[in-house]
């Protein structure tokens, strides 16, 4: 399993510690109130977690504690999300992955799922219209999962524990239970209605009565728990081609489905090279297609290159987000797709091309017509083959940002009977139609039409910054096409402004994603700024609350600054 991993110190030995009690025996004390718990380093000081939730964090620092790296760590955390988080993640889901590993490697791990082999480019249409309903919920929304195959190959390339290892901690949990936060109260409460049309779905988030288990009520899930014993029993295999593959292919043969036991034995997760840009002096680091966030992280923050933020207003910064934003999510909507199936073109990142959309940024009134540019040799250089984050690193070097996602709350609301494993929706984010708007309001062209074992477009955006070699930066976020102006921002507050991981993070946020022609602000936003953005032409749509981040830094690569989504945080405080 170190096959990418330098020789680890014997001095480690001295620091390992035995932990007073283990995630599950901690779950009753859970306080889903305290920052500190979502986003902590580890008493040894060997590195650092930061999750949406307080027993995924603690997992993960049980791994660096029971002789882990940083690897070990995401993996422990992201299979707990999938226990106590499970409106966002699970392993019916996928993934993006971002690995600095200790000898300097950094790879890129694409755990999406991909469509069925009957899938069709229009399975949706009904009428000659779009049926979004179809690709949201039920049998036909859900891809081959593909998470599993990517922790299974990580903890491969660069873990110190077993796949098993990780596992058991995690099914204890759900079998003993945990308590429900606020917040999963709340999506389990915004889902009902669809919640009840699945009886395996409803029977473990809803009471006798139909109606939602409280905040606080200890969720108790032992069919996950049976299925993760039988994975750390006979490995992946037990998923993909054993019984779970075979109750997934029974369901879907009862419920007019097409996903078949041959998907699920065919999947194949991709290794790709990341999408490397420079910004400033650092180098950035993201997910290449399909996932979108990777291109136009580095793109925007190409644009931004042109200006000195530093000393920018705060109305002008905001606006020149804005209209950042908008011109590279109209480049979004007509190249990115699958690279395996369309040619997207490598010129979106040319730091060339983002001078050329800078000059026709009108501090003085926004583009309101923006349209896709023409990115240099768009003909001939292409690039190759409800969401959570997980940043997790170690004092060797070991970086990882991990982004995982069911899609929309409890993806497409099915859990397999017998295996508690919530399905992904994730056919939701081809384009159905071109021109038609996914959950999220994104629209898409050919380039992200459903074919057979295509991967659709993903926003999730996990990236790592590196100074002069070393790791300094890990960033990811949950919440749709947000997730790509969260991760910017996030980059941004810290590398030109030069604030702390937790002032990044609270900040508040803008987001254009060019259609719906609206600027998305949060409410927190300063009157003033408001004000100078609606003068310069722009309809601001205002709401409380814009996604989830989570981030660590260091100076040092030896001591940690950490940080959890501080509005989630608050929410349940709130509530709680």
């Amino acid at each position: 399993m170190t096959a990418r991993l330098t020789t680890w110190a014997l001095s480690l030995l001295l620091v390992l510690t035995t932990l007073a009690a283990n995630a599950a025996a901690q779950s009753s004390e859970t306080d889903y109130s305290r920052a500190s718990n979502y986003a902590r380093t580890s008493a040894s000081g060997l590195g650092a977690v930061a999750t949406i939730h307080p027993l995924a964090t603690q997992a993960g620092l049980n791994a660096l504690e029971q002789g882990g790296t940083a690897i070990d760590a995401a993996v422990a955390a992201a299979l707990t999300l999938g226990v106590v988080d499970n409106h966002n993640s699970g392993i019916g889901n996928g993934n993006f992955a971002v690995i600095h590993y200790a000898d300097s490697t950094v790879e890129a791990i694409d755990g999406r799922e991909m469509a069925p082999q009957a899938a069709r480019r229009d399975m949706y249409i009904r009428d000659g219209k779009a049926n979004s309903a179809l690709s949201k919920t039920g049998a036909l929304a859900i891809g081959v999962p593909g998470a599993l195959a990517a922790y299974d190959y990580m903890l491969k390339q660069g873990g110190k524990l077993s796949l098993k290892d990780l596992l058991l901690p995690a099914a204890d949990i759900a079998e003993q239970g945990f308590p429900l936060s606020a917040v999963s109260h709340q999506r389990i409460t915004s889902s009902q209605e669809t919640i009840k049309l699945f009886p395996p779905t409803a029977a473990i988030l809803l009471d006798q009565t139909g109606e939602p288990w409280p905040a606080g009520h200890r969720l108790v899930q032992k069919d996950l728990a049976n299925t993760y014993r039988q994975i750390a029993e006979q490995g992946i295999d037990y998923f993909y081609r054993g019984d779970f593959a075979k109750a997934v292919d029974q369901w879907m043969r009862n419920h007019n489905g097409i996903l078949t036991a041959d998907d699920m034995a065919n999947y194949t997760m991709r290794i790709r090279e990341p999408v490397k840009s420079d910004y400033r002096g650092y180098s950035i680091y993201g997910f290449p297609p399909p996932s979108s966030g990777g291109v136009h992280v580095a793109q925007i923050l190409n644009m931004l290159e042109n200006f000195d933020i530093a000393v920018l207003s705060e109305a002008d910064r905001y606006y020149l987000l804005a209209e950042s934003m908008r011109a590279a999510f109209a480049d979004r909507a007509q190249f990115l797709g699958d690279p395996d199936f369309v040619k997207v073109p490598k010129g979106l990142i040319a730091q060339s091309y983002a001078d050329q959309l800078a000059k026709k940024i009108d501090f003085k009134q926004a583009n309101i017509d923006i349209s896709h540019g023409n990115p240099p040799n768009a003909e001939i250089d292409f690039f190759g083959k409800h969401t959570t984050h997980i940043s997790a690193a170690d004092q060797w070097g070991n970086w990882v940002a991990i982004t995982t996602t069911l899609n929309t709350p409890f993806g497409s609301k099915v859990v397999i009977p017998g295996t508690g494993v919530l399905m992904n929706n994730q056919m939701d984010d081809f384009s159905i139609q071109p021109g038609v708007p996914n959950a999220y309001g994104l629209v898409g062209s050919e380039a992200n039409s459903v074919q057979p074992g295509k991967r659709p477009l993903s926003s999730m955006s996990p990236t790592i910054v590196v100074k002069d070699g070393q790791p300094v930066i890990s960033i990811g976020a949950a919440g749709g096409p947000t997730i790509i102006t969260q991760v910017l921002q996030g980059i941004m507050n810290m590398l030109d402004l030069g604030m702390t991981v937790e002032q990044a993070l609270t900040t508040p946020r803008v987001h254009n994603q060019w259609r719906p022609q609206v600027t998305m602000t949060e409410k927190s936003l300063p009157g003033p700024v408001q004000n100078s953005l609606k003068k310069r032409g722009h309809k601001l749509y205002l709401r409380s609350f814009s996604g989830v981040t989570q981030a660590i830094k260091s100076s040092d690569g030896k001591t940690f600054e950490a940080a959890a989504e501080p509005r989630i945080i608050q929410q349940n405080k709130m509530v709680e």
